[in-house]
């Protein structure tokens, strides 16, 4: 007889490299709170970040080249990762090796895998669960530096393959009680998701989906809840993943961790904070971040705007970083030779990093109708951004 009710938790990134390569070794890297907080539920998704292969990166392929060393697992043990979410943008970075020595690494660990694959009906299959009514979930990635799979080559399941999307919701929804998607996608740095990006998520539920989890962000963002009980997690922000690109921009240091409570009739969720304690490197349990938030869409409507503000700002903090001769200092006319393109890393037209929306749309912010949101700490969080 199947369980009535279950529990999944969800993380963040996930990569030990940088900061954290070797963290794996020292047993106080995840405190005990945290722990705790893991081991009270039935499962755990964990986001892989990278793939797990013997030959990492020696350097030479730059500052968005991610890779993990197999011996990391014992972290995703500790954690009860028995669910491994490896549709993202790194995946491919080792190659069809890299996609095989994790699927293999999974498989012998007993852990199921969704998002990447041999091929697209690999990386599209669900993970089933027997619990609660049935939960089918699969994994999305963004469009942009995501090598899609075919039907002959591996890669991941890309969030833009609608067709193949509404299959796969249709599948879980005529076997299961409840459908998850978990999505790698949305842009860098960003405290609530662009108009494009939320209106994908809606149409996922729209298409039969309840929940959406969501990561890549790299920092935490809202959730919005709806009368039918349906749900988006927009971004869970880092849970393991440190780096300098990281350092440069506000709330890299910070995440949820979210657990999801499936009864047969009834979706419900806890969460908690987590912090990076840069230095230490270590992670620990942290108030939940005042963006981790229910925005229903009149307040998003509100707030949207200033947060597209703040992005253009944290980007323009990014470029400096990897191209100071370029950008330290830069006139208007240099900036918006960058936005007004298509050079934007990751640029897809209406969909991901086009700034040909975004910033005319953080320009309605100078309308000050923000000040109307009722979310005071919200409205706080994100202008944290733009006083960095």
């Amino acid at each position: 007889m199947s369980k009535t009710k279950t529990s999944i938790i969800f993380t963040g990134d996930i990569g030990f490299d940088r900061y954290m390569d070797r963290r794996w070794e020292d047993e106080h890297l995840i405190s005990q709170p945290v722990l705790d907080f893991f081991h009270s539920a039935d499962h755990t998704v964990a986001n892989v970040e990278g793939a797990l292969i013997d030959a990492v990166d020696d350097g030479s392929r730059g500052v968005f080249f991610h890779s993990m060393n197999p011996a990391a697992t014992c972290v995703l043990r500790n954690i009860g990762a028995d669910i491994w979410s490896i549709g993202n943008n790194h995946t491919m970075d080792a190659g069809r090796e890299g996609v095989v020595s994790t699927r293999n690494i999974a498989k012998g660990m007993g852990c199921m895998t969704f998002g990447a694959g041999l091929n697209i009906d690999e990386a599209s299959e669900p993970v089933y669960l027997d619990e609660a009514g049935g939960v089918g979930m699969f994994g999305v990635s963004y469009m942009a530096e995501c090598i899609p799979a075919t039907e002959t080559e591996p890669g991941i399941f890309r969030w833009d393959d609608m067709d193949y999307i509404a299959r796969r919701i249709r599948e879980i929804k005529e076997k299961c009680r409840w459908c998850v998607v978990v999505s790698h996608g949305g842009e860098e740095f960003t405290s609530l998701p662009s108009p494009y990006t939320r209106e994908r998520y809606l149409k996922y539920l729209e298409l039969g989906a309840d929940v959406v989890v969501g990561h890549h962000p790299h920092v935490p963002e809202n959730y919005e809840l709806f009368d039918d009980g349906k749900a988006i997690f927009y971004s869970l922000g880092n849970f393991i993943f440190d780096t300098n690109y990281q350092r440069v921009h506000l709330y890299t240091d910070t995440g949820v961790l979210l657990k999801l409570i499936f009864t047969e009739d009834k979706l419900d969720f806890e969460a908690v904070g987590i912090r990076i304690v840069r230095g230490e490197e270590r992670i620990d349990i942290a108030p939940l971040p005042d963006v981790f938030t229910n925005i229903p869409a009149a307040e998003y409507e509100l707030l949207a705007p200033l947060s597209a503000k703040a992005f253009v700002e944290e980007d323009k903090r990014k470029m400096i970083y990897l191209e100071p001769d370029r950008f330290t200092n830069a006139s208007k006319e240099v900036w918006d030779g960058y936005f007004f393109s298509e050079e934007p890393d990751g640029f897809f037209r209406g969909a991901h990093m086009d700034f040909n929306i975004i910033v005319p749309f953080s320009e309605k912010a100078e309308e000050g109708a923000w000040k109307a949101s009722r979310l005071e700490k919200v409205k706080a969080y994100i202008l944290r951004q733009l006083e960095k």
